[in-house]
């Protein structure tokens, strides 16, 4: 090459260089100008998120777009950390007179995961000691979501019935036994469903919990009397233990908000106790009649959760999102409504290496749209709420693949 080639050559090269064009491309993900909400690093600004490897690589002001393979225009829309849904029923299979623990009415993760935002499910006594090896085998195991569980303290997992009326089968050493088994996949034990007035069960899962070290999770009613809901709250339950379907009004437990409007005054001494109020919408236990008066009053969830399964979802709670546009119309803050399905949760169920987008961390990430409008939202009395906002998820990632795409937002365009 002689010098005049070799110079107009390096001229050439020096062009590329400056324009960025031939810089490596150390990204594989990039979302671009999103409101990025991550409570747990205190953000809420216009971000750049990069993912390399299946981890969040980056998370800047202004990351160059030519640095990655792809990229996501995020104007306009939310960032954050993947949802977390901390009460849901997943154990799908075909034994019939099952219930939720291998039968028809728990639900395939994937199928009604992502296209929500979710990218973590906590099934919630479904199985027990007895066939949680099943669930394992047959959900957790085959899932691109990620699931966890709470142990049923009924060894044979919520099927239902007489079966879950069955104190022999209420083991808390067999229970924390399997726990200890499979530490940070099993994240909880689970009471739900027992219909005498006797405190024994929920002896006995308190005390499967704190031989585990792990949180219990505690669907309270049904006993005829009813069983002190204050003694449940303040003298039963542990700081972290976690008291479901907060905003219920069901035969056999006594609601939060009394027959006059008022929340009972013992109800915020136990939230400031460190009793964790969830949300479990379900197909029956969520009522306007009860959350709005309490949120008004300060009753405010400490974590956002559907209580997945084929009645609910097709019925009043419908997925996460819709759960969570609710909040945001009873005048929930939208960055309270993430912190309810991100950090909080992931801090409950003792997994802090989720909820939130450091460095290093894997890539779940959701990306939201909050749209503006007149919608409808129904409980579970049914009755309906007017509101003017409601979330869509718009793109989800799941260790760093896109696993819902909503509208194309990481594809090119067919004629590119």
């Amino acid at each position: 090459m002689n010098i005049f080639k070799r110079n107009v050559f390096i001229q050439i090269l020096l062009v590329f260089l400056s324009s960025g064009l031939l810089m490596a491309q150390n990204y594989e993900l990039l979302i671009k100008g999103g409101r990025v909400i991550d409570i747990r690093n205190n953000i809420d600004d216009i971000m750049d998120v990069a993912i390399n490897s299946g981890k969040i690589a980056s998370v800047e002001k202004a990351i160059p777009a030519n640095q990655a393979k792809i990229v996501i225009d995020a104007k306009g829309l939310i960032v954050t950390p993947g949802l977390i849904d901390m009460h849901s029923h997943n154990f799908f299979g075909t034994m019939p007179n099952a219930y939720l623990s291998n039968s028809f009415s728990s639900v395939p993760p994937d199928g009604f995961t992502f296209r929500s935002g979710v990218t973590t499910v906590v099934d919630v006594g479904g199985a027990g000691w007895r066939n949680f090896q099943i669930f394992k085998n047959q959900v957790i195991d085959r899932s691109k979501t990620r699931v966890l569980s709470f142990l049923n303290i009924i060894g044979s997992g919520m099927k239902g019935g007489a079966i879950e009326q069955n104190l022999a089968d209420m083991d808390p050493k067999l229970t924390a036994m399997v726990a200890g088994q499979y530490p940070g996949v099993v994240v909880g034990v689970k009471l739900a469903h027992y219909s005498g007035p006797d405190w024994t069960p929920v002896d006995r899962v308190v005390a499967a919990g704190t031989l585990a070290n792990i949180p219990v999770m505690i669907d309270f009613g049904g006993s005829t009397p009813e069983l002190p809901l204050q003694k449940l709250l303040l003298e039963k339950l542990r700081p972290g233990d976690i008291f479901t379907h907060t905003y219920a009004h069901v035969k056999g437990r006594t609601p939060v908000v009394d027959e006059k409007g008022k929340v009972r005054s013992y109800v915020f001494e136990a939230q400031k106790k460190g009793i964790i109020f969830d949300v479990g919408h379900g197909g029956g236990s969520f009522l306007f009649e009860q959350a709005i008066p309490a949120m008004k009053q300060g009753l405010l969830p400490n974590a956002i959760s559907t209580d997945l399964h084929t009645g609910s979802m097709n019925s009043g709670m419908k997925d996460l999102t819709n759960v969570m546009s609710k909040f945001i119309n009873m005048d929930m803050s939208l960055k309270e409504v993430i912190k309810c399905t991100t950090w909080n949760p992931a801090q409950y169920i003792q997994r802090t290496d989720l909820g939130h987008l450091s460095v290093g961390a894997v890539a779940d990430v959701t990306i939201l749209r909050l749209r503006t409008g007149d919608f409808g939202f129904t409980d579970t009395k049914p009755a309906r709420m007017n509101g003017n906002q409601k979330l869509e998820c718009e793109l989800t990632i799941r260790a760093g693949e896109v696993v819902w795409d909503l509208n194309g937002m990481a594809k090119k365009g067919w004629d590119e």
